[in-house]
């Protein structure tokens, strides 16, 4: 047994491509070992900004010998067959044995793989992994013909055992093999050979490298942390920042540095993300106080002045970037404090989608559907539709501009400027959520509102004009919107029609709203339109929207049924329309099914299964998500009971029996069951059970208590079981026949009120 090092040593490679990196080295090069016959008994990688390493314990020194027997051809077979699988087996026609089998005389080879020695493998996979490494973006240097994601320098592959350290030769476009590495650019630049992986890390150590980037990562926030103590501050947790740093450094070296007085005014949040995005600077805050006051940077080295140069210049990049941050945080509150009426112009010349049109025309819907949607959500109807007008404005402000990350919360703070009522300024921050499954979704009521327009727009609008998500692409992020959605209605424990609400949100967009202005434009004088009228509809007469209400209102009620028989066998926009109100119809259940598919994502992750929510979903009133979930969960409860796991196989039997007889008989078992026709105990019992039954689950259902009717339903198991166990269904009596036929409808009927058992699975 031996081990393996390997240290791919080049210039800078960016942090956030180390870890992939780390990990495919390790991935490649011990698959293609494995594939080999060269095993091992563990293996580790570890990355920094200069070099790739991989560890390999318990190796074998040589892959092992291996016989594989091989089935040929019948032994009559052509001489071509044969010697065809001659030459692919590497053999001549007197190493095959020629067996007697049932199927007639086979030709069989043996053939041996000599094992090879493991240095000899690994440099064939080494060399190939350099040359095909899937990095993200590669590049070529000098004359060769090697790509890497930057100048490879060196190749440290070396095996160690009890008896020394050997090369394992070979080379890549004139990089030739060795046991040589160097240690930090600046403090140890100077190579040096190596014997094995302890040796390996702790020269580099002394080189002033730390190998492992967690150890590095660890040394960084144990210093911040201490520093910032030490000053009665705390280091604003950064898991994204910590791990980005840590693949900037091999030495890290953590410095602290003070944010001057003119700046400590901005928001927390602009300070953060200023000082992150431009700078990699954590932020410190006072904790009594929630302001950030100072700043963590970690310089790669340290120096004779314990880093006071490094500091100061890090100090006068931060101070312009602050700069900037407060004429844009001081120009943006000039026009808030204003009313943001110049932003909200602005939306008009900013495209949202070619096909959905400009942003200002987004929040014209959004500020429609949050007042529609406000009663719903126990939001006052004025304040939701104001803070939909409002929650986009920021997204003309400088500051977003620069940093695009802080939409939405600079928008709390524009509006809160403006003097608008808070929870208008906490809907533009929290319109937005949840962003991620982990992220808390709002519950303000006009956030609430704000939050559903916005998703519910966006799915409308991308389903209006054909652009949903295809296999892993969603360029829009509508999976997202339809989960956030399915949250945000969930957590808060929202009643809302969804199909109705979507039907009526799809005239909003601009190829229904262009619809109706042509159908308005189309005549233009009452006594015309009256006539056009009259040519569509006998019933006219009887249309509640009389033209006169029509005009009136200034648009027509395309979704009307009035309408949509006005517009059969019209031409021009009515005949559009006659084409246009089946598809809007098609597209909102095409949405529905697409958020049941987000909500199904939702529940499997607490542990409902997705035929549960098939069998629920297939229910009348499957659009309100929240009773949907409720019979689902109950459902669910109810099948992990032995009671309701069997009456499921109950149920099945009974309507496989009821179907088989229906199809057979060509009618339908649904009414007449009567107790007096009944011949045995079961029977009777069973009458009795779905007389009970019937009682608790019918109104349970009504008030929508699930669980007590399923409940009721798990009680039918019994008297269901002896049923089958002692009554013949198709008895030779006709009557009786029947009538147990009919007691099998009234027990599909009962079960299949609370869901459609068919769809449960086993």
């Amino acid at each position: 047994m031996t081990d393996l090092l390997i240290e791919l040593f080049s210039e800078e490679i960016p942090a956030r491509m180390q870890k992939r990196a780390a990990d495919d080295l390790k991935k490649l090069v011990t698959n293609g070992m494995v594939e080999a016959g060269l095993t091992y008994a563990s293996a580790a990688a570890f990355s920094t900004p200069r070099r790739l390493t991989l560890t390999i314990e318990g190796m074998l020194d040589a892959s092992p010998t291996t016989v594989e027997e091989r089935k040929g051809p019948k032994a009559d077979a052509p001489e071509k067959a044969i010697e065809g699988f001659l030459r692919g087996a590497g053999l001549t026609r007197d190493d095959l044995e020629e067996r007697e089998t049932p199927k007639g005389n086979i030709l069989f080879a043996k053939i041996t793989k000599q094992g090879r020695p493991a240095a000899e493998i690994v440099a064939e996979v080494l060399e190939k992994t350099i040359r095909t490494f899937p990095w993200p973006k590669s590049m070529r240097w000098g004359n060769g013909s090697l790509k890497w994601v930057r100048p490879l320098h060196s190749i440290l592959c070396i095996t160690s055992a009890e008896d020394g350290a050997t090369v394992v030769p070979f080379e890549v476009d004139g990089i030739v093999s060795g046991d040589q590495t160097q240690g930090h650019r600046f403090l140890a630049p100077d190579t040096f050979s190596v014997s094995s992986f302890e040796d390996y890390t702790t020269k580099l150590k002394s080189a002033f490298v730390v190998l492992d980037p967690q150890e590095r990562a660890d040394a960084i926030w144990h210093d911040a942390t201490t520093q910032a103590f030490a000053n009665g501050l705390e280091v604003v947790e950064d898991a994204g920042l910590l791990a980005e740093v840590a693949g900037l450094v091999e030495w890290p070296v953590v410095l602290m540095g003070e944010i001057d007085e003119d700046f400590l005014g901005l928001p927390a949040e602009v300070l953060q993300t200023s000082m992150r995005e431009h700078q990699k600077f954590f932020s410190v805050r006072n904790a009594k106080t929630g302001r950030i006051e100072r700043f963590i940077t970690v310089a790669n080295r340290s120096t004779a002045d314990n880093g006071a140069t490094i500091l100061a210049g890090n100090q006068k990049v931060l101070y312009a970037r602050l700069a900037d941050a407060k004429f844009f945080w001081e120009n943006d509150l000039r026009v808030a404090k204003a009313g943001m009426g110049e932003w909200l112009d602005a939306l008009k010349n900013v495209t949202f989608h070619n096909k959905l049109g400009t942003q200002a025309e987004l929040v014209e819907r959004m500020a429609t559907l949050a007042r529609e949607l406000a009663p719903a959500v126990g939001a006052d109807a004025d304040m939701a539709e104001k803070a939909a007008r409002l929650a986009k404005a920021d997204l003309s402000s400088e500051m977003v501009y620069e940093f695009p990350e802080l939409q939405g919360l600079m928008g709390r703070y524009y509006v809160e400027a403006s003097g608008e009522d808070t929870s208008v300024a906490a809907a533009a921050e929290e319109h937005y959520a949840p962003l991620g499954p982990s992220d808390d979704v709002p519950t303000a009521p006009v956030s609430v509102a704000v939050s559903l327009a916005e998703k519910l727009d966006k799915l409308t609008g991308f389903w209006s004009i054909d652009e949903k998500p295809t296999g892993s692409k969603d360029p829009f992020a509508l999976r997202r919107a339809a989960l956030g959605a399915v949250r945000v209605i969930l957590e808060n424990n929202l009643r809302i029609d969804l199909v109705a609400v979507i039907r009526k949100h799809r005239e909003q967009m601009p190829d229904a709203v262009d619809l109706v202005r042509q159908l308005n434009a189309s005549k233009s004088t009452l006594e015309e339109v009256t006539t056009e009228f009259n040519k569509f509809s006998a019933h006219f007469e009887a249309n509640k929207n009389t033209p006169e209400a029509l005009i009136t209102k200034g648009r027509f009620e395309i979704s009307s049924p009035q309408l949509q028989e006005k517009a059969k066998g019209a031409e021009g926009p009515f005949a559009e329309a006659e084409r246009l109100l089946p598809l809007f119809e098609t597209q909102s259940k095409s949405l529905i099914a697409f958020i049941h598919d987000r909500l199904k994502v939702y529940l499997k992750d607490q542990g409902v299964r997705h035929d549960i929510i098939d069998a629920c979903i297939a229910m009348e009133g499957n659009d309100d998500i929240n009773l949907l979930v409720k019979r689902a969960k109950a459902l669910s409860e109810t099948l992990k009971t032995d009671d309701g796991e069997n009456l499921i196989q109950g149920f099945k039997r009974a309507n496989n029996i009821l179907s088989q007889a229906e199809d057979a008989d060509g009618v339908e078992y649904s009414y007449g069951a009567d107790v007096k026709f009944a011949e045995t105990d079961e029977e009777r019992n069973l009458f009795a059970a779905l007389d009970a039954g019937e009682a608790k689950i019918n109104p349970a259902m009504e008030a929508q208590d699930f669980a007590t009717a399923m409940s009721a339903m798990a009680t039918l198991r019994g008297p269901i079981d002896a049923f089958f166990e002692a009554v013949q269904i198709n008895a030779e009596n006709a009557t009786v026949r029947r009538n147990r036929l009919n007691l099998l409808s009234r027990i599909r009927t009962i079960c299949s009120s609370v869901a459609d058992l068919t769809k449960i699975e086993g």
